[in-house]
């Protein structure tokens, strides 16, 4: 406790800033609702005291998103990851969360320079020629510059905000204390474990403050697709890339969002759509290494009907044994089989410990049943990816299950790339594609090679566990023998128990600190002398003043230790 409220403090002039503007979307309103009479309640009603009235009039959702964009970078990308998770929100709130965008004023290249000579151990304008200091975009996280090399050859540099990481940095801090608090006072929310959803939210925003590991992701693509000609990714200048500066390749090509351009061009917009999603498809499902934000501002059509993607900073992983629990899924809802979709449903909510004894699978297999039945004999044009991920979804949230977080960035690539298929082709269908690429998985599982690799891989560990059997036997022996022997056992209570006692240690530290701190300043303020605040000797007045916060935490801390 007392290291959690040293946190909070710590970041206490970002914690007010967040506060003010929350109060003025009236997001104490939907503290409340959430709340139901708790600690969230009671800090809702004091929320709402500065709430403007013309926002007041909008719905929750839209002052949530309002709120969000004026939050800044780290709410804004959060906001986007929620987008992908109608499993916990209704489409209404995922609606007003896919508006979010990552665009926000340039920083004034006086503000930027310090940073980049210091990356650079130089000027700019000594290590490249015809440097720009003009942005031509600017997100969040960094904006782009023009330059040259010494060579002549055109560069694009990336390059990071200052002071950006700092603030992300407090704002994952003051995430994480509201996933605890979630999880503490909303009886809905632990289900969904909030803290997981920010602890990977953080790994992954973080990851995409090193620019150095962007430009190691995009040569990690530029291998997956070394005999793609189609697909292209910019080169990386590693002598001018840092961890706050990516220098890569300038592709000339034409922007994703020039469909007009790109057809006046010649170019083939229904052949660039089949090539862009076979390609996230096969990041996906045969690499397990995939662009998480496909969207047509990180697209570039070239000549021949190439695409160029960039902007690799956002990507995400996804094991062997969950590609195949894809695939299975996707196959099973082709194939209309509501037992195997059933089945991986509830163990994906299962291994990530979300599974609910609330639920009826009767209700869940009666579910499963209408929604087939609603894209039964659907034409594939007709179908949306979004929508039916949307669909099941749904279903998943009304059976109390969850999606495991690792799936998130996952389900946002693919709604992501069915809105930029859609913009180059109207008939575009994610699903059309997607099968194909789900019959060569199924089939390659039973090729001969597979089938022997799986079956060296069996032998290979029922061998080592046996050929290990006696070492272990004698180990155990050899421990029983000297009184070494140890069983643990995993007892709740035991957790509850201990969880308490380290709450009263907590309590009673700040008691003991709360009396030093009454009785020295007591004895400073018989002191004369020294500087002073009201007229009182100012250390006296201070150690008084924490005193007073300590004794307020820990009045909280027993009334709320009462409750539980």
């Amino acid at each position: 406790m007392i290291r959690e409220t040293l946190s909070v403090m710590r970041d206490f002039d970002r914690l007010r800033a967040i506060t003010s503007i929350l109060m003025r979307y009236g997001w104490g309103d939907i503290a409340k609702q959430l709340g139901k009479g708790s600690l969230i309640n009671w800090t809702g009603r004091a929320m709402n005291f500065k709430a403007s009235r013309e926002l007041m009039q909008l719905p929750s959702e839209v002052r949530v998103r309002l709120a969000i964009e004026e939050l800044g970078p780290t709410f804004v990308k959060l906001g986007q990851v929620l987008a992908t998770r109608p499993d916990i929100f209704p489409q209404n709130w995922i609606t007003e969360f896919s508006k979010l965008q990552d665009q926000v004023p340039a920083v004034a290249f006086a503000d930027l320079l310090p940073e980049l000579e210091k990356a650079l151990g130089q000027s700019p304008y000594e290590v490249f020629v015809d440097f720009q200091p003009e942005p031509i975009a600017a997100a969040s996280i960094a904006q782009v510059h023009l330059a040259k090399l010494q060579d002549g050859t055109p560069v694009v540099l990336k390059i990071r905000r200052p002071k950006v990481q700092e603030r992300i940095d407090a704002d994952l801090r003051l995430l994480a204390h509201i996933g605890r608090l979630l999880e503490s006072e909303v009886e809905e929310a632990k289900r969904f474990h909030p803290r997981e959803i920010v602890a990977q939210f953080g790994r992954s925003l973080k990851a995409e403050l090193d620019l150095a590991l962007e430009g190691r992701n995009t040569e990690r693509f530029s291998r997956n697709f070394a005999k793609d000609e189609n697909i292209k990714f910019a080169k990386i200048h590693w002598d001018f890339t840092s961890e706050s500066v990516l220098v890569m390749e300038r592709i000339n090509g034409i922007p994703g969002h020039q469909l007009k351009q790109a057809a006046s061009a010649g170019l083939d917009l229904k052949l660039l759509a089949e090539r862009g999603a076979n390609a996230i498809l096969k990041m996906v499902l045969i690499d397990g290494f995939f662009h998480a934000d496909p969207h047509p501002g990180n697209v570039f059509y070239l000549v021949n009907n190439q695409l160029a993607i960039i902007d690799c900073g956002m990507v995400g992983h996804i094991t062997h044994e969950r590609r195949n629990q894809i695939a299975d899924l996707l196959a099973a809802l082709v194939s209309q089989d509501v037992d195997s979709i059933r089945d991986i449903l509830i163990a994906w909510a299962s291994e990530a410990g979300l599974y609910e004894s609330k639920l009826d699978e009767r209700k869940l297999d009666a579910d499963l049943d209408e929604f087939i039945g609603n894209y039964d004999n659907a034409p594939l044009k007709h179908i949306r990816f979004s929508a039916l991920l949307n669909d099941l979804t749904t279903i998943m949230r009304e059976n109390y299950l969850s999606v495991p977080p690792d799936l998130t960035m996952l389900f946002k690539a693919l709604i992501t790339l069915e809105g930029l298929g859609r913009q180059l082709d109207p008939d575009f269908q994610i699903i059309s594609y997607l099968t194909p690429i789900i019959k060569k998985i199924i089939i390659g599982r039973y090729m001969p090679a597979a089938l022997f690799e799986r079956g060296r891989h069996g032998i290979a560990s029922v061998a080592g566990a046996v050929t290990g059997l006696p070492g272990d036997v004698s180990q155990v022996l050899r421990e029983a023998a000297r009184g070494r022997l140890k069983l643990n056992l995993d007892l709740k209570r035991l957790d509850h128990f201990g969880h308490q006692l380290d709450h009263s240690t907590n309590r009673i530290a700040l008691a003991m600190i709360t009396a030093a701190l009454i009785v020295g300043s007591s004895v400073v303020m018989t002191v004369n002398g020294g500087p002073t605040i009201f007229g009182l000797p100012a250390f006296g007045f201070l150690g008084f003043f924490f005193a007073f916060v300590i004794g307020l935490v820990l009045v909280f801390s027993i009334w709320r230790s009462g409750r539980d």
